[in-house]
């Protein structure tokens, strides 16, 4: 497994360009004249695809459709203007969050881990979204206007080395770009980050929390890493002092006590992420297990005991912890999707199927849902049905290289030659490897040469991803 190192900076941190009023900037400035908002995508989007292609990520279908709805969330009272926004969960269990220009938003595995409420969960991704909302890249472009786009893509590029474990080589590529201009931006990040808490103060109170869960989360992780002699990777990118806390503090008690403070669905994914970052199933099931005998009334903890024996293999008892939840709440997904998880391990897949199914009647659109229908479905020796179930769900994730990978898959199963190609081929562009990727379009159409208009489409994508590969390459240089 591939960490991420130290090295990889928090952009909005990297390139952080002075404050120097409290009023908020205003965002049509000529910040969008040297790096608009449509060169960030770009940007944003050329990097993500180098990141997943070097960094291990957590695919989970829970995990993500929660961390997606959660930053909507958040995204919807806040100032950022342009909502494309993209997401990557890295497999790692030490502490990250992180804001990349263009809408890109990166979340370790481990901030489930030191998070122990929402509210305080929130208020670190309440930060990453006043970065992008403020548009602290273009700002930092803008105060430096020596330092162009290259210079900033090669800056990337080191960060991505540095990401995939490559550590001081991948440091020295970000050196080498432009030492002085990177010691200079540094000198400006503690104001970056001032901004970055006071908006995300407003905007962690707008979208219904408490915000003082964020300086209770920064006190937190002070506390824990006092003295250590190598802190984790959100406190090197966001640096927490005394004043920087008070200032925090100060103004969240300016807000009117109240909001939302914890929920049981954070709890119940925390309670995924803990199983997922322990050796074995059955140190997890013991942890679950003293939680419980301290409070049985726990329900994430039993959740989450019941989904270690599941994967321990321990399906009776399973079964047992699970019948208390469901008949407390016989609708929540979370719930069904583990008995339906125990019904497969158990090969009752029928059973499993109609539990599906009446969940799905009550959830339609419902991500996790569909993805363990389609799972399912293929179980069942159903590759069609089970091909038509992904298209859909194409249409509501077309950048998801999870789902692309399985529809890859499916349509190999089913027969689909021409369409394994091209899902392969988005695939590998969604993670970085053009040259695989337009491989295989190649394959695509020499098996659709008979066929003009299909070979067309395929030869105009193919096009697409060399000019995707194009950007990429001018970011590696």
């Amino acid at each position: 497994m591939n960490l991420l190192r130290p090295t990889l900076l928090t952009l909005a941190c990297l390139l952080a360009p002075p404050v120097m009023a409290d009023d908020l900037p205003s965002l049509g400035d000529s910040s969008s004249s040297i790096v608009s908002p449509d060169q960030e995508h770009q940007l944003g989007r050329a990097w993500l695809s180098l990141l997943r292609g070097q960094v291990d990520q957590l695919s989970d279908p829970q995990l993500k459709d929660y961390v997606e709805t959660s930053v909507y969330r958040l995204s919807e009272t806040s100032q950022l203007q342009d909502r494309r926004l993209e997401f990557v969960l890295l497999n790692s269990p030490q502490l990250n969050a992180f804001a990349a220009p263009g809408g890109i938003i990166g979340v370790n595995g481990g901030l489930f881990l030191y998070a122990p409420t929402e509210a305080e969960y929130a208020s670190v991704l309440a930060h990453e979204l006043a970065h992008l909302s403020q548009r602290h890249f273009a700002r930092g472009v803008e105060a430096q206007q020596r330092m162009q786009i290259p210079v900033m893509a090669a800056m990337l590029a080191g960060i991505v080395a540095a990401a995939a474990g490559a550590g001081d080589a991948g440091m020295a590529a970000i050196m080498s770009t432009q030492a002085a201009a990177i010691q200079e931006q540094r000198r400006f990040s503690r104001q970056n980050e001032q901004e970055a808490d006071r908006i995300g103060l407003l905007n962690l109170e707008k979208a219904g929390y408490d915000p003082r869960a964020m300086p209770r989360m920064f006190e937190r992780l002070m506390r824990q890493y006092r003295y250590d002699a190598k802190p984790p990777e959100f406190l090197l990118t966001h640096p927490v002092s005394e004043s920087r806390i008070a200032d925090t503090r100060n103004r969240a008690e300016q807000f009117p006590p109240g909001g939302v403070e914890n929920s049981l669905r954070y709890q119940l994914m925390r309670a995924r992420v803990q199983l997922m970052f322990e050796e074995t199933p059955g140190i997890a099931a013991k942890r679950f297990r003293a939680m419980l005998d301290e409070d049985p009334k726990l329900d994430a903890a039993r959740y989450g005991l019941a989904i270690a024996q599941i994967k321990g293999g321990q399906l009776n008892e399973a079964r047992k912890n699970l019948e208390p939840l469901l008949a407390r709440a016989p609708n929540e997904i979370v719930y069904n999707l583990a008995q339906v998880d125990l019904e497969i391990t158990g090969n009752r897949l029928d059973v499993a199927q109609q539990r599906v199914d009446r969940m799905l009647g009550l959830y339609p659109n419902n991500y996790p849902l569909r993805q363990m229908r389609s799972d399912l479905l293929i179980k069942q020796g159903k590759a069609k049905e089970a091909e038509n179930m992904l298209d859909g769900l194409l249409k509501s994730r077309p950048q998801d290289p999870d789902v692309w990978y399985e529809v890859a898959e499916v349509r190999g199963l089913a027969g689909n030659t021409i369409g394994l190609h091209q899902a392969r081929a988005e695939y590998f562009a969604l993670v970085g490897d053009f040259d695989q990727a337009i491989e295989q379009l190649d394959f695509a159409k020499r098996r659709a040469s008979t066929n003009f208009p299909l070979a067309a489409r395929i030869d105009a994508r193919q096009q697409e991803m060399i000019e995707q590969q194009r950007v990429v390459k001018q970011m590696m240089r």
